[in-house]
């Protein structure tokens, strides 16, 4: 228990460290000394009229050990109708994409090839294309531009040369103005008017570029303290609408032989009409909060079967009643998390941390639930066997370590190394959780049909087998569902459904969580119930029912709860 305690406190410190860097559907990354050949960015559903920015802030490479016009390095922007299936890189994964001159199958593909040579971007368009690219032209004479843009600057300097002289004269004869608070003054209206005129500038030098029509295209790469930098933003149409992945590849790094590190600065932003969320996960808010609505009206259905049947309740069925309620919880500030992630483009840290907390708590009372349940815990016995307390001791801490990665997977950029590090650890961690469940209930099942043969009362015990069978299935059925066919739906449903993979993996929770109530609710015609409830009760029964003098004598009879009191008559 001391293990558990402490992946606890590691748990509640790596949220509350991730939490501040969490950028949702607005991302930043950065990497330094980078070696992988391809960094895969984001994957974003877009509808049309979806916009994606990208700011290249800053790109540093080793220059004159590369050659980069046979090794490239650049972005790559291709549609997929499922995630994580590339149209162009599926059939010849050994070639670096960034120097594939066509394409198989009429996917739009979209190509920035940096040349550091010429100071340019290079850009390809193949496939069916109707998107419209914004980014500023490579032009032919830029010191001419950097001249006009002095000159129009110069008048603005004079006026605020001026300016100040009027200023200046001002307190020469006013001794009790207060000349620090106007020169701060006017350095802030030159800062806004700069970067008004900047903005007005950038934009003037933009160009508006349809793919469909324009195959092939030079942007301007701008080159500051041996950084490159350059951005561009794109307007998805209405026949180029679908799930989108955006790659950053350095071809050198795919050649055997040693690494070249590089590093550099990018920043992604990716909208849908009428909000930040990706098309699959437009839905989920409204989906989340239906949801919960139903887990807790189940709840509070619950909540009235233990108090209509409470002498048979067991500290078991209230522990089921906190999970169902936890849940529930756990899908309104789900729920609430996507509403502004949809609206401000990133979460609020305290609706985030609540979620956060509440999902902790909900995986670890799901796995402690169920494994309880398997045992037969507060049923038939109160004390586990020691095998029995080590799978909690495995299952506890295990899914600590499952939470942890998952704020882990939601907090992180997609495009870090150590993203999909974690999500292969979830993966794996998520699938010994499931599978270490099971134990205790095939060991009950095999305790029960030992049982059923020798201790005289094999009609109760084979009730009861037949209920843990079906528990059994249950269990699968749920890990089947939720793990496997919810992931195959993901990846073979079109980019704009895919939110019904999070819709099986709720209705299947909910059902799983019905059944399980069903099956062991507080009632008197419960396998459970009909069994005596401890040995000293059974050894009693044996001795009234074997002496004849007692004939006639009613044993009064506590169950181990202390509230229910029940009256057999001795033959």
């Amino acid at each position: 228990m001391a293990v558990a305690h402490r992946l606890w406190v590691l748990a509640g410190y790596v949220l509350l460290l991730l939490l501040a860097g969490c950028q949702a559907r607005i991302h930043k990354l950065t990497l330094k000394n980078e070696t992988r050949s391809s960094v895969d960015l984001n994957n974003f559903g877009f509808f049309a009229n979806g916009t994606l920015d990208v700011k290249l802030l800053s790109l540093s490479i080793p220059e004159k050990l590369v050659n980069y016009s046979l090794n490239p390095v650049g972005f790559s922007l291709s549609r997929s109708r499922v995630n994580g299936v590339l149209s162009y890189t599926a059939e010849e994964p050994e070639i670096c994409p960034l120097i594939v001159t066509n394409v198989a199958n009429k996917e739009p593909v979209i190509l920035f090839l940096i040349d550091i040579n010429t100071l340019s971007v290079n850009v390809r368009a193949f496939g069916d294309q109707d998107n419209l690219l914004i980014a500023k032209p490579k032009t032919e004479a830029p010191k001419g531009q950097r001249k006009t843009r002095d000159v129009i600057a110069t008048p603005v300097n004079a006026s605020k040369v001026a300016s100040e002289k009027d200023s200046g004269d001002k307190v020469a004869t006013k001794p009790n103005d207060k000349p620090v608070e106007n020169q701060q003054t006017d350095q802030k209206a030159k800062d806004e008017l700069e970067g008004k005129l900047a903005s007005e500038d950038k934009k003037a030098e933009e160009n508006e570029f349809l793919l469909g029509k324009t195959k092939q295209l030079t942007l301007a790469l701008d080159k500051v303290d041996d950084s490159y930098n350059f951005s561009f933003h794109l307007i998805v149409g209405e026949l180029a609408e679908g799930l989108y992945s955006l790659k950053f590849h350095y071809c050198k790094n795919r050649m055997p032989g040693p690494k070249h590190p590089y590093s550099f600065t990018v920043e992604v932003t990716e909208t849908n009409p009428g909000g930040y969320l990706s098309a699959a996960e437009i839905p989920l808010s409204r989906l989340y909060i239906g949801m919960a609505g139903v887990f807790f009206t189940a709840a509070l259905v619950w909540v009235y079967t233990l108090m209509k049947h409470r002498y048979s309740v067991f500290k078991i069925h209230w522990l089921m009643a906190a999970l169902a309620f936890t849940k529930a919880i756990s899908l309104v500030f789900h729920s609430i998390n996507y509403h502004f992630i949809n609206t401000e483009g990133h979460p609020i840290e305290g609706w985030a941390v609540m979620y956060y907390i509440t999902h902790l708590l909900k995986g670890a009372l799901l796995f402690i639930t169920l494994a309880l349940i398997g045992t037969g815990w507060a049923f038939v016995k109160y004390i586990l066997s020691d095998k029995e307390k080590k799978i909690f001791m495995i299952v506890i801490p295990l899914q600590v370590l499952a939470n942890v990665a998952y704020i882990i997977i939601e907090s992180t950029e997609e495009g870090s190394s150590e993203y999909y590090l974690w999500k292969e650890i979830l993966f794996l961690v998520d699938l010994i959780c499931c599978g270490a469940i099971l134990f205790p209930v095939v060991w009950s099942i095999r305790h029960l049909q030992e049982a059923s043969s020798t201790d005289g009362k094999a009609a109760m015990n084979l009730e009861k087998l037949k209920l843990f069978r079906h528990y059994y299935v249950m269990i699968v059925c749920y890990i089947y569902f939720t793990r496997i066919i919810a992931i195959l739906l993901k990846v073979t449903m079109p980019f704009q459904w895919q939110w019904c993979y999070e819709f099986l993996v709720e209705v299947s929770t909910l059902i799983f969580f019905v059944l399980t109530g069903y099956k062991f609710r507080p009632a008197s015609n419960n396998p459970y119930l009909q069994l005596p409830q401890d040995e000293e009760d059974v050894e009693m029964d044996e001795v009234v029912t074997e002496s004849g003098a007692l004939e006639g004598i009613t044993n009064v009879k506590k169950t181990s709860n202390g509230r229910d009191r029940q009256k057999e008559s001795t033959l």
